[in-house]
């Protein structure tokens, strides 16, 4: 793919990009701790909304008196005129809802009342964000002394940075809260947040990247959205290899109204168009914003195994190219409705649960095996357990291409790449696993240099791990597409030690532990013999 690259060279006086990370994530680490010892007694899931509308408060506040101080400097009659801040894709912020007039107001019994009146001014000169900003800050059931401490906890956020770096900062801070909230709200968190590492196998996966000349317009979807990590991860995708924000056209659809919210402000704080997140109660199911749209690039995590999708109301829809998706299971026909957005040279990774790999309920099995017989099958990855926040059930992923002779990669017809990533991953607390950087490189370098990029080197099956193969063996395996059944155990390194060498070690070994248990056994008896009964 013909993209910038990012320089590799640094001076040797300049910290490591892992040292500058790991500060970083310390920072957002103390900040959420902090933030969640003012929680006291409300709900995670109340109070994401508290602090999340406040974080979005400080980020515009800081665009806006960037710009204000800006034309201060030079043209001070043009600091109160909005057209000098819209020009600029910042929000016009009314005197009444700045920062430091909050601020100054922190310990205020009426803070709450000044908060929800900030929002509503925003709200008023800002149609793109009408019905997006929480206002109930004034409500009886919220400590207004804590409210204060928010406020001056968060004003301490990039104190002293200035300009873009803070905005970034902040940026960073709203979407490591948004992290660290779905984590507290356990399984109603994976509702609204996918994990980073899992977001960035997809879109690393997936390279998007305008390329117009070979018919890659930049079109980026996802129908079931959340709160738009995907969309933040493919904006930061594009940055880091040259590109600008804006080169993407962002399209996606969320059906519950609070996380919709929730996608535009994260959108908002990192200055990401958001005008093509859409909204309302059907879903992209039943009412489809973005009906007659075909796009490059698709990034979905649906729910998993939804059984009350009403697909009795959808027997006969354009969609189900490949057969009619069970009434009971949504899975294939989240898959169906993502090919048929897809673009003639489009491409698309899916997060489903394990199941539709193998699944032979419902003709699921007749679905799959049309699918894989229309080559839209690219590659499949079975994922480790403990991935994400909303459940234990295995998850895999799915990547589908409409075109597997485009022209922009070799010609990859009749062939599918299986990656075994389940022993890849690290547990980050007692729950939950992330893939690190490493692992992340492993899987999509993998996919990169099987589908032929230039600079991704020779592709070669590994055992145990990946393995390309043919509709022919596919076939051969009833149509299943568990990465497990095709890329066989891992080679197991010979150590060279003779045999009888080996034995007399382990055995031993197991002398020793029989020793071991005899003399507790001993022990434990020489005790019972103590009790007084």
């Amino acid at each position: 793919m013909a993209r910038g690259r990012k320089s590799s060279t640094t001076e040797t006086t300049q910290p490591t990009a892992k040292t500058v990370a790991e500060s970083q994530l310390t920072l957002e680490r103390e900040l959420f701790a902090s933030a969640d010892k003012l929680r006291k007694n409300l709900e995670p899931s109340d109070y994401k909304h508290v602090v999340l509308g406040l974080i979005f408060l400080r980020h515009i506040s800081l665009a806006f008196e960037a710009r204000y101080d800006a034309l201060m400097a030079t043209d001070p009659a043009g600091a109160e005129d909005r057209d000098e801040y819209i020009g600029e894709n910042i929000f016009w912020v009314p005197k009444m809802a700045r920062w430091s007039h909050l601020e100054a107001n922190a310990p205020q019994p009426t803070i709450g009342k000044l908060i929800d009146e900030a929002m509503a001014a925003i709200e008023a000169d800002n149609p793109t964000l009408k019905g997006v900003l929480p206002k109930d800050y004034n409500r009886p059931a919220l400590d207004k002394v804590m409210l204060g401490e928010l406020i001056n906890l968060i004003s301490g956020i990039a104190l002293g940075t200035e300009g873009a770096k803070a905005r970034d900062l902040l940026g960073r801070v709203y979407e490591y809260f948004l992290g660290g909230f779905a984590g507290s709200e356990g399984k109603r968190g994976g509702e609204f947040y996918t994990p980073r590492s899992v977001v960035q196998v997809l879109v690393e996966m997936l390279e998007p990247f305008p390329d117009p000349a070979k018919g890659i317009e930049g079109r980026v979807y996802d129908p079931c959205c959340g709160s738009g990590g995907m969309f933040v991860q493919a904006e930061r995708f594009l940055e880091a290899h040259g590109g600008r924000i804006g080169q993407l056209a962002l399209y996606g659809q969320e059906s519950n109204y609070t996380t919709w919210r929730l996608a535009k402000m994260n959108l908002a704080v990192r200055g990401i168009d958001a005008s093509g997140i859409a909204w309302n109660n059907e879903g992209s199911f039943h009412k489809d914003e973005w009906r007659d749209k075909k796009f490059d690039f698709i990034l979905a995590n649906p729910p998993f195994n939804i059984s009350d999708w009403g697909g009795e109301r959808l027997r006969e829809d354009v969609r189900w190219q490949y057969g009619a998706p069970p009434v009971g299971n949504a899975n294939y026909a989240w898959l169906q409705h993502i090919l048929h957005h897809l673009a003639p040279n489009g491409t698309a990774g899916v997060v489903l649960a394990n199941g539709s790999m193998s699944s032979a309920q419902s003709g699921e099995d007749v679905i799959r095996r049309a699918m894989v017989q229309a080559d839209v099958v690219d590659c499949m990855i079975a994922l480790p357990g403990q991935l994400f926040y909303s459940t234990q059930i295995p998850a895999c992923l799915w990547f589908l291409s409409r075109n597997k002779k485009n022209g922009r990669f070799r010609d990859r017809r009749g062939e599918v790449l299986f990656i075994d990533a389940r022993k890849l991953g690290t547990l980050v607390d007692r729950t939950r696993k992330e893939f690190s950087a490493a692992d992340i490189a492993t899987i999509t370098k993998t996919y990169h240099a099987w589908r032929g990029e230039a600079d991704a080197g020779a592709y070669t099956d590994v055992p145990g791990f990946c393995k390309a193969a043919s509709l022919a063996e596919i076939e051969g395996h009833g149509f299943v597409l568990t990465p497990g059944r095709y890329v066989g155990a891992a080679d197991v390194e010979d150590d060279e030690t003779p045999f009888t060498e080996r034995f007399a070690k382990l055995n031993a070994t197991l002398e020793a532990q029989f020793a071991q248990a005899d003399e507790l056994t001993a022990t434990i008896r020489a005790r019972l013999k103590t009790v007084v009964v």
